[in-house]
């Protein structure tokens, strides 16, 4: 089979599954009351928001997972067996992380506050996933490619450490991007469908497969996460959208991929470290109006609508620039 259909009959049951999954989960989300709070230190036209229903994000967590599992059986007789195995890696590493999400969500509303998981529980959970994910990959044989690597990261120990930081840090820099209606699941889509071209270029089954399954999900959730959206991702997505396109990297065998391609993710990152380290310098200033970033653009007056368009068009340059890169 192509490589390309399996992008594409991934991507369509994948948002056929999420869409059918709205229509039933949504409801059931609002008649349990679990609905978003708003922190009163957020922006506070959001507070207009309270009450949309979150962990909308098991909408596409599962089909994606399905999706993926599935591929995994269907690819193992025709696929490399060590291409197939990564794949499974990559999909228990991404659902890990949504159930770290899953908790999380489910804690905010136990407490019946904006707050789950304390910072440290978060880190130390995805901590032990991203060690275990690349433990496992090692021990099956990935060996990746060092060579845009700098001289002193071509060490395959020093590799395997910034690995581990990468990971964490992707998958918390895309919990960022899920601030406001549309903006984490339209970033997903372009970089899925960015991974599903490398795929394509590369002949990988597996990566077509996977990229596909998230741009399905990603879409489908858009229909109820367009502004205004009529649910949230929760961090059950978020951290579960993050994981699923940093693991797309390294099944292409170059990780950092996901650096260049979703840089707006690492400037997502950048914005709340500025703002909290210009805050204690300055003793109070702040370097933007509020972060991450893409409130920023809300305090100075950009619609929520405008603010997806452009940093989508950002990450889709971003990607190009990426493909080029890797495919010169």
């Amino acid at each position: 089979m192509n490589v390309g259909l399996w992008f594409l009959i991934s991507a369509l049951f994948c948002f056929v599954g999420t869409a059918a999954a709205g229509k039933i989960l949504i409801p059931k989300l609002i008649e349990k009351k679990m609905g978003q709070k708003i922190l009163a230190i957020g922006p506070r036209w959001h507070m207009k928001k309270e009450g949309t229903p979150t962990m909308g994000g098991l909408c596409f967590v599962l089909p994606i997972v399905l999706a993926g599992v599935l591929g995994c059986i269907v690819l193992l007789p025709r696929a490399p067996r060590q291409s197939v195995t990564f794949l499974l890696l990559t999909v228990l590493f991404s659902f890990g992380n949504g159930v770290v999400g899953i908790v999380d969500d489910l804690a905010k509303f136990r407490h019946g506050r904006n707050d789950g998981l304390t910072p440290r529980q978060k880190l130390l959970l995805q901590s032990v996933l991203a060690a275990a994910y690349l433990s496992l990959l090692a021990i099956f044989g990935f060996r990746p490619d060092l060579t845009p690597f700098p001289g002193f990261l071509r060490s395959e120990p020093l590799f395997w450490l910034f690995a581990a930081f990468l990971l964490v840090g992707i998958v918390n820099c895309a919990n960022l991007t899920d601030g406001i209606d549309g903006l984490a699941a339209s970033d997903a889509a372009v970089l899925a469908g960015f991974f599903g071209l490398v795929g394509a270029g590369l002949l990988s089954e597996t990566l077509s497969l996977y990229a596909g399954a998230i741009f399905g999900g990603a879409s489908g959730f858009l229909l109820y996460n367009y502004h205004p959206a009529r649910a949230f991702m929760g961090d059950t997505g978020s951290l579960f959208f993050g994981a699923a396109l940093a693991g797309c990297s390294f099944l292409s065998g170059v990780p950092l991929l996901i650096l260049f391609a979703g840089f707006l993710y690492v400037i997502e990152g950048l914005s709340v470290i500025l703002q909290v380290g210009y805050f204690k310098i300055t003793h109070g200033k702040r370097l933007f109006r509020i972060a991450p970033i893409h409130h920023h653009f809300e305090a100075i007056g950009w619609s929520e609508n405008r603010i997806v368009a452009v940093f989508s068009l950002f990450t889709f340059l971003a990607s190009a620039a990426a493909y080029l890169i890797l495919f010169r």
